[in-house]
Protein backbone atom coordinates (compact mmCIF):
# COMPACT_ATOMS: atom_id res chain seq x y z
CA UNK A 1 0.00 0.00 0.00
CA UNK A 2 2.86 2.24 0.71
CA UNK A 3 4.43 1.71 -2.77
CA UNK A 4 1.03 2.80 -4.57
CA UNK A 5 1.00 5.92 -2.58
CA UNK A 6 4.64 7.19 -2.87
CA UNK A 7 4.07 6.20 -6.80
CA UNK A 8 0.51 8.44 -6.98
CA UNK A 9 2.30 10.81 -5.15
CA UNK A 10 5.22 10.49 -7.58
CA UNK A 11 2.82 11.08 -10.25
CA UNK A 12 0.70 13.88 -9.11
CA UNK A 13 4.21 15.50 -8.53
CA UNK A 14 5.45 15.16 -12.03
CA UNK A 15 2.02 16.28 -13.86
CA UNK A 16 1.52 19.55 -11.57
CA UNK A 17 3.11 21.91 -13.75
CA UNK A 18 5.79 24.23 -12.38
CA UNK A 19 4.72 27.75 -11.04
CA UNK A 20 6.39 30.58 -12.97
CA UNK A 21 8.27 33.05 -11.38
CA UNK A 22 5.68 36.18 -11.31
CA UNK A 23 8.54 38.34 -12.91
CA UNK A 24 7.84 35.84 -16.47
CA UNK A 25 6.40 37.25 -18.80
CA UNK A 26 6.34 40.36 -21.66
CA UNK A 27 7.10 44.42 -20.12
CA UNK A 28 6.36 47.11 -21.45
CA UNK A 29 9.32 49.63 -20.76
CA UNK A 30 8.83 53.32 -19.87
CA UNK A 31 9.85 55.86 -22.91
CA UNK A 32 13.84 56.30 -22.67
CA UNK A 33 15.11 58.49 -25.68
CA UNK A 34 12.48 58.66 -27.17
CA UNK A 35 11.44 54.96 -27.78
CA UNK A 36 9.77 52.22 -25.63
CA UNK A 37 10.31 48.33 -25.87
CA UNK A 38 8.46 44.92 -25.08
CA UNK A 39 10.66 42.99 -22.81
CA UNK A 40 10.64 39.20 -22.71
CA UNK A 41 11.62 38.04 -19.50
CA UNK A 42 12.47 34.11 -18.94
CA UNK A 43 14.72 31.98 -16.76
CA UNK A 44 18.62 32.05 -17.31
CA UNK A 45 19.81 29.06 -15.44
CA UNK A 46 19.05 30.22 -12.19
CA UNK A 47 18.06 33.71 -12.62
CA UNK A 48 15.82 35.71 -14.80
CA UNK A 49 17.14 37.92 -17.95
CA UNK A 50 15.16 40.11 -20.12
CA UNK A 51 15.26 40.33 -23.78
CA UNK A 52 13.86 43.36 -25.63
CA UNK A 53 11.48 41.71 -28.25
CA UNK A 54 9.57 44.68 -29.86
CA UNK A 55 10.45 48.34 -30.35
CA UNK A 56 7.98 51.14 -30.22
CA UNK A 57 8.54 54.87 -31.16
CA UNK A 58 7.32 57.04 -28.50
CA UNK A 59 3.75 57.23 -30.51
CA UNK A 60 3.32 53.39 -30.50
CA UNK A 61 4.44 53.14 -33.76
CA UNK A 62 6.76 49.27 -34.19
CA UNK A 63 9.75 50.01 -35.90
CA UNK A 64 13.00 47.55 -36.14
CA UNK A 65 15.74 48.72 -33.82
CA UNK A 66 18.91 47.50 -33.59
CA UNK A 67 18.54 46.34 -30.18
CA UNK A 68 15.77 44.11 -30.69
CA UNK A 69 16.70 40.32 -29.42
CA UNK A 70 19.62 41.72 -26.86
CA UNK A 71 19.34 41.73 -23.16
CA UNK A 72 18.02 44.27 -21.23
CA UNK A 73 17.54 42.15 -17.54
CA UNK A 74 20.86 40.25 -16.76
CA UNK A 75 21.00 37.29 -14.83
CA UNK A 76 18.21 38.56 -12.09
CA UNK A 77 18.87 36.35 -9.17
CA UNK A 78 15.58 36.20 -6.87
CA UNK A 79 16.55 37.79 -3.08
CA UNK A 80 13.20 36.89 -1.56
CA UNK A 81 9.76 39.34 -1.44
CA UNK A 82 9.76 39.76 -5.04
CA UNK A 83 13.04 41.60 -5.31
CA UNK A 84 15.57 40.63 -7.46
CA UNK A 85 19.63 41.84 -8.16
CA UNK A 86 21.20 40.97 -11.06
CA UNK A 87 22.24 44.02 -13.89
CA UNK A 88 20.45 45.92 -16.22
CA UNK A 89 22.27 47.23 -19.70
CA UNK A 90 20.93 50.81 -21.33
CA UNK A 91 20.48 50.99 -24.57
CA UNK A 92 21.02 54.69 -25.26
CA UNK A 93 24.37 54.68 -23.53
CA UNK A 94 25.40 51.60 -23.80
CA UNK A 95 26.20 51.09 -20.41
CA UNK A 96 25.74 47.99 -17.61
CA UNK A 97 24.68 48.70 -14.46
CA UNK A 98 23.89 47.52 -11.18
CA UNK A 99 20.39 46.10 -11.35
CA UNK A 100 17.55 45.78 -8.85
CA UNK A 101 14.22 44.62 -9.53
CA UNK A 102 11.27 44.09 -7.51
CA UNK A 103 7.48 42.95 -9.16
CA UNK A 104 4.07 43.56 -7.55
CA UNK A 105 1.32 42.23 -9.58
CA UNK A 106 1.25 43.52 -13.10
CA UNK A 107 4.26 45.71 -12.24
CA UNK A 108 7.79 45.85 -12.18
CA UNK A 109 10.07 48.57 -11.28
CA UNK A 110 13.73 48.06 -12.32
CA UNK A 111 16.29 50.15 -10.93
CA UNK A 112 20.04 50.64 -12.81
CA UNK A 113 22.67 51.96 -10.07
CA UNK A 114 26.05 52.96 -9.50
CA UNK A 115 28.49 53.64 -6.39
CA UNK A 116 27.76 50.08 -5.32
CA UNK A 117 23.84 50.64 -5.20
CA UNK A 118 23.65 54.04 -3.47
CA UNK A 119 22.39 55.75 -7.09
CA UNK A 120 20.24 54.62 -9.13
CA UNK A 121 17.55 55.47 -11.37
CA UNK A 122 14.18 53.73 -11.96
CA UNK A 123 11.64 52.80 -14.26
CA UNK A 124 8.13 51.47 -13.87
CA UNK A 125 7.25 48.70 -16.92
CA UNK A 126 3.68 47.03 -17.03
CA UNK A 127 3.12 44.03 -17.96
CA UNK A 128 1.46 43.20 -21.68
CA UNK A 129 1.66 39.30 -21.21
Amino acid sequence: MKSILKTAAALIALATPALADPAEGVWQTEVDDGAFAYVTIAPCGAALCGTISRTFQNGGTEYNSENKGKQIVIGMAPVGGGAYEGQVWRPSNNKTYVGKMSVAGNALTLKGCVAGGLICAAQSWARIQ
